[in-house]
């Protein structure tokens, strides 16, 4: 039972002491061997002479249940254990990848991506499949090896825009450095606009593209257009803010914007003098220590 439980990923729930609705057929089955082994007044038995004794008796029972039919089936147990033995087999040796998460694929740069964010695997990886499952707070990848399924390494749950990649799998590059992203290189003058709001422009397209976002360059025009009502540096911060929080819909960047352009026009600028003391005066004090 426990090696079916790790094959298919299932929790095993032991019953729990003094409840009787976790461990009720348990207690029925010993209820039912005690009325009939057991020498009672009840049943007329005598006692076991030795435990050999009793081991024969336990025997003759097992054999008189199993093979008394049952009430709704009308079938006995070896009768139905003899039918379900046909469609029993052996557990395989790799666990049902069911159990192991989500299949993806390793890109070349040894990277995968789950819920939008990159993470990184060891070499040897690239192009095979893997899978991913969330266990706590963190994302367990399996893959297979040379000696079968097994777990090739482990991250940390990560947001969009902050991707988890690990120097030690990739040792061949120069100070155990991975893969760089390829710099952003503008084909259009409305490109180079976009991109010379700021960093959250660049964030927010690398994320956009990566999720396949429709109507990026019409997204792209009205956040010039916006950057012209507001400051370059605003729309930057909500780009950026987009970005994380993965809102590419219409109307997302207008709406961040003027969130937080309501924010900063009730903030009051307070300065901290003597007019704004709670203290009422210093009289109280003048008795203190006296």
């Amino acid at each position: 039972m426990v090696a079916a439980a790790r094959h298919y990923g299932v929790q095993l729930l032991t019953c729990v002491p003094a409840d009787p609705q976790t461990k009720g057929g348990s207690e029925a089955t010993v209820r039912i061997s005690q009325a009939d082994l057991v020498p009672t007044q009840a049943n007329l038995l005598e006692a076991y002479g030795s435990f050999g004794a009793l081991v024969q008796a336990c025997e003759r029972f097992v054999s008189e249940v199993n093979a008394r039919p049952h009430r709704e089936t009308r079938r006995s147990p070896l009768e139905a254990l003899s039918q379900e033995r046909a469609h029993l087999h052996g557990l395989p040796n790799e666990p049902y990848t069911a159990a192991l998460g989500e299949t993806r694929t390793v890109n070349p740069d040894r990277t995968i991506r789950f819920g939008s964010v990159r993470y990184s695997v060891p070499p040897g990886h690239e192009g095979q499949e893997v899978w991913c499952r969330v266990a706590g707070e963190e994302l367990v990848i399996t893959g297979r090896g040379e000696q079968g399924l097994a777990e090739v390494t482990r991250h940390r749950l990560s947001v969009p825009g902050r991707p988890q990649i690990l120097a030690e799998h990739y040792p061949d590059h120069p100070n155990g450095q991975g893969i760089k992203q390829p710099r952003l290189r503008p084909q259009r003058p409305e490109e180079e606009a976009f991109l010379a709001i700021g960093e959250g422009a660049e964030l927010w397209l690398r994320e956009a593209a990566a999720a396949g976002v429709p109507r990026i360059r019409s997204k792209m025009a009205e956040a010039c257009q916006l950057a012209c009502l507001f400051s370059r540096g605003k729309v930057s911060f909500a780009l950026a803010r987009a970005a994380l929080a993965g809102r590419f819909g219409e109307g997302d960047l207008a709406s961040i914007l003027g969130h937080l352009q309501q924010n900063s026009a009730n903030e009051r600028q307070t300065r901290a003098d003597e007019r704004f003391s709670t203290q009422s005066g210093t009289s109280a004090w003048d008795g203190f220590g006296r």
